[in-house]
């Protein structure tokens, strides 16, 4: 690093936290503003549970870029002193050819990634919540498990204080300057700087609203069950499921470490053109989330639904991650639902871009395309 930069963060998800840490570990003077609390129940990243998995489509270029994902949760993790990542490994169940879950075995077996294949019968054997009539095949990885957003989300603030940064939260940004680097906030104080970065998730198009041409809002939800007392034992050893085949769209985390067995599906999305709109959760929507799984899950009915929790993605067209440059402004935006395993990495990226200027090689690595 040359010299210290005055950097500021608008918006404290996963990617504006982890961009603030890897600023500020580089020695820049860094102040990160949140319009909500941090971890905001609101933004996107903020959560209990992510998945992190080696699994994508052939294709894609995701599955090899994960290995710089690690590498970046692994020195978070070091710098904290604690790891907030669990190695379940990750599980995918076909349940028709062509199916997303098949896409996602012929990109590990593209890659030369580890998985053992499973027989309808053996799988239902190992994890008794599966109904095998209703499966072609499953397997398991072990390159993949659960993150957990709350205590990485308190580790980086740890961090960020320390190391001296400025955290500022409940803060609401009103407009960016982009020629002066200047952040107006809504009680009419400026925040002047060298840089300004802007993670600010679904909130982005509030601040840049031309953005709707690259960036769709969607708003979703997941369910929090209490599955049947035979079961629990199965699921809490279970991996996380990455897909559960057919059209269903269908991921879950298993329970651990205080968070609860969760379920969500690509099919319960809506477009929304407000990030505030519609956050509580409607009722019956518990049930219709549950209910998209069955095949290839048994007894759901007797699942019993804890919570509903809300949640609004930007989505770019072709489900990648999103950057631009304008003047002093690096915007950033995550790849449509699937960013938050990329968190520590893209971070270190965006630091790495700051310092020089080198924004198309941020968006190659963004996009996977590096190669």
């Amino acid at each position: 690093m040359e010299q210290t930069l005055k950097i500021t963060v608008v918006g404290a998800g996963i990617a504006g936290l982890s961009s603030a840490w890897a600023l500020n570990k580089r020695g820049h003077a860094v102040t990160l503003v949140e319009q909500g609390s941090i971890p905001n129940p609101l933004a996107a990243s903020g959560d209990h549970h992510r998945i992190i998995r080696r699994a994508y489509r052939p294709e894609s270029g995701y599955a090899a870029a994960i290995t710089e994902a690690f590498e970046g949760w692994d020195e978070l993790w070091r710098d904290l002193g604690e790891s907030h990542f669990e190695a379940r490994g990750f599980m995918g169940v076909s349940r028709e050819p062509g199916d997303e879950a098949e896409e996602y075995r012929e990109g590990l077996e593209a890659g030369a990634y580890p998985f053992d294949m499973m027989t309808p019968a053996d799988a239902a054997r190992r994890y008794p919540f599966l109904t095998p009539d209703s499966l072609r095949y499953a397997y398991v990885s072990p390159e993949g498990g659960t993150l957990y957003c709350r205590g990485i989300a308190a580790g980086l603030i740890r961090l960020l204080q320390a190391g001296g940064a400025e955290v500022r939260e409940n803060v609401r940004v009103m407009a960016v300057d982009l020629d002066h680097g200047a952040v107006t906030l809504q009680d009419g104080a400026v925040l002047t700087s060298d840089r300004v970065v802007v993670t600010a998730g679904a909130w982005v198009t509030k601040l840049f609203p031309d953005l709707v041409s690259d960036l769709s809002t969607y708003r979703t939800a997941v369910v929090y069950l209490e599955p049947p007392s035979d079961l629990k034992r199965a699921w809490e050893a279970a991996p996380v499921i990455v897909d559960v085949g057919g059209d269903t769209d269908g991921y879950i985390l298993p329970p651990g470490r205080g968070a609860g067995l969760k379920f969500g599906s690509g099919l319960h999305k809506v477009a929304s053109e407000d990030a505030d709109a519609r956050r509580v959760a409607e009722v019956g929507e518990g049930e219709a989330i549950r209910n998209l799984f069955a095949p290839p899950l048994a007894r759901l009915s007797e699942y019993r639904i804890e919570n509903v929790v809300t949640c609004v993605y930007t989505f770019t067209e072709d489900e990648r991650f999103f950057a631009t440059a304008r003047g002093k402004a690096l915007i950033v935006s995550a790849c449509s639902g699937h960013g938050y395993k990329f968190g520590a990495a893209v971070g270190r990226r965006v630091a790495k871009c700051v310092e020089d200027g080198d924004v198309n090689a941020l968006e190659r690595w963004l996009r996977a395309d590096e190669g």
